[in-house]
């Protein structure tokens, strides 16, 4: 008789997932899948409306990538109306999309990802969280990160005109400037953000990567996968988030590709899987060959460590220090180790801090001509970001009047899902042997898609607006053995 246990909260993610856990007689793991039983219905909602609306309404895909979405439709709506923003509004919105960032790792690394690193990856469920995060390090720690999440959310909101849902970007520009009063308070408040990611790297020093435990674990066999990366770069092919052209790596390094955003038909397609509404990209120029790793299988990773390994460095000297050292660290260029993600994201925090500053010193940020309208008839349009979770595109299609026939968009997670599933897999079969299962074991397998940071709610989103993951583990007749779930409460 299987046996139902319910454990609140479960994970830390964004999102929809239920995981099914396969045995064979022996009580190996024989497979293992990651699947999204929700449907994604944005691309249908914004058929009919005025192509100017989308920036608006697809921010409501998701609360925690809200202005990934409004950047990359910012950015579509430009190409689709054939009108390129004056030099002072890309300045404003990269400003704004790198203080995004900052906030947004701010939220992955301490919320969703330190616990199992700093509380420990068995330790009790009901202390794997912010709370038992701030009980480890000490209440000044947790008041100061509190405190940098804030006021970088309040600047955003200054920039955007919120800060969860943005009402900012227009075709051809931005709605709003700044003076020249609040230029000087950005860089102010952006010199603290600078120092507050030094702070982090450092506790990443102190706590993760001085535990030789968690380092074995970060460079081991059981999180590992050897894939293609991709990320946008630069003319320099530095890491660049808010704008430049698509470079895939293969797994030495070497480049496979490099191509211009509105190009990624000719290199991504999707494969549909029949267990998940959630469709999974891969290389066209590669060939789909199923959820396994290596030269001959499609599959490619985006989000931090895409973006480093697809590129040759980071554009701000202090990334950059960060970004040797990492690659030092692990033994070279590409890193396949799947729990990097997360020190990879600790160098674009730095990034992020030192982008923003750099553009807030740029006195042009607090000039006048922020919009250029737009004249062109209004046909088709590509707008590409890097995500937080990965590369983001936005494919926008309009009659001459503006409105919108049709709507593609690639989310962020769902180039890594894939990667997430094999991962998963690999990950349940290193850690369950004969059939042992225990919170802490289900927690590690977790922990293969966590480094991802996944938002399953930009990746499939959901009318309910629950969090319900299932874990199901089978024996080798497919009976099932034992549940963990978080309810949707229905």
């Amino acid at each position: 008789m299987s046996k139902t246990i319910t454990i609140d909260p479960i994970t830390r993610l964004e999102g929809h997932g239920k995981i099914s856990i396969f045995l064979n007689d022996a009580g190996e793991v024989e497979n293992a899948y990651l699947q999204v039983p929700e449907f994604r219905g944005f691309e249908r909602f914004c058929e009919g409306r005025p192509a100017e609306e989308v920036a608006r309404i697809t921010p409501r895909i998701c609360g925690v990538c809200p202005w990934a979405h409004h950047m990359a439709s910012t950015k579509c709506l430009d190409d689709l109306f054939k009108v390129e923003a004056p030099p002072t509004a890309k300045k404003l919105r990269e400003m704004a999309y790198s203080l995004y960032q900052f906030y947004d790792k701010i939220i992955n690394f301490y919320f969703l990802a330190a616990p199992d690193f700093v509380v420990g990856p068995g330790a009790p469920a009901a202390e794997r969280n912010i709370l038992g995060l701030i009980n480890k390090v000490g209440l000044d720690i947790g008041k100061k990160v509190i405190a940098a999440y804030k006021d970088s959310q309040e600047l955003i909101q200054l920039l955007g005109g919120r800060a969860i849902h943005p009402v900012w970007g227009l075709p051809g520009g931005v709605s709003k400037g700044i003076t020249e009063e609040q230029r000087l308070d950005i860089i102010a408040r952006c010199k603290n953000y600078v120092e507050f990611a030094k702070f982090t790297i450092q506790i990443f020093n102190d706590i993760v990567l001085a535990n030789k435990d968690y380092v074995d674990l970060i460079v081991g066999d059981v999180y590992r996968m050897n894939s293609y990366y991709m990320g946008m770069v630069d003319e320099n092919n530095k890491v660049n988030l808010y704008d430049g052209m698509m470079r895939v790596v293969d797994q030495d390094g070497k480049e496979f590709a490099r191509f211009h955003p509105g190009d990624y038909r000719d290199h991504i397609d999707e494969y549909v899987v029949p267990w998940s509404y959630l469709k999974i990209p891969y290389l066209k120029n590669v060939g789909w060959k199923g959820i396994e790793d290596g030269k001959d299988s499609g599959l490619y990773r985006v989000a931090p460590l895409g973006r480093l390994n697809a590129s040759d460095g980071m554009a701000t000297p202090l990334a950059q220090s960060e970004y040797n050292r990492m690659f030092e660290t692990l033994g070279g260029k590409p890193a396949h180790t799947t729990l990097a993600f997360h020190w990879a994201r600790l160098v674009e925090l730095m990034y992020s801090a030192e982008r923003a500053l750099e553009l807030a010193m740029d006195p042009e940020t607090a000039g006048d001509n922020i919009r250029e309208l737009p004249t062109g008839t209004p046909s088709e349009g590509v707008g590409v970001v890097e995500a937080p979770r990965g590369t983001l595109i936005h494919h926008y299609w309009s009659d001459s009047q503006g409105m919108i026939t049709k709507v593609n968009l690639i989310v962020a997670t769902g180039n890594n899902y894939g990667a997430m599933c094999y991962s998963i897999k690999r990950a349940a079969q290193g850690l369950i042997k004969g059939g042992k299962v225990d919170d802490g074991i289900l927690n590690m397998v977790e922990m293969a898609f966590r480094a991802y940071d996944p938002c399953l709610a930009c990746a499939t989103h959901t009318m309910p607006g629950q969090m319900p993951l299932i874990v199901e583990v089978y024996d080798a007749d497919k009976h099932l053995v034992k549940t963990i779930k978080r309810d949707t409460g229905n």
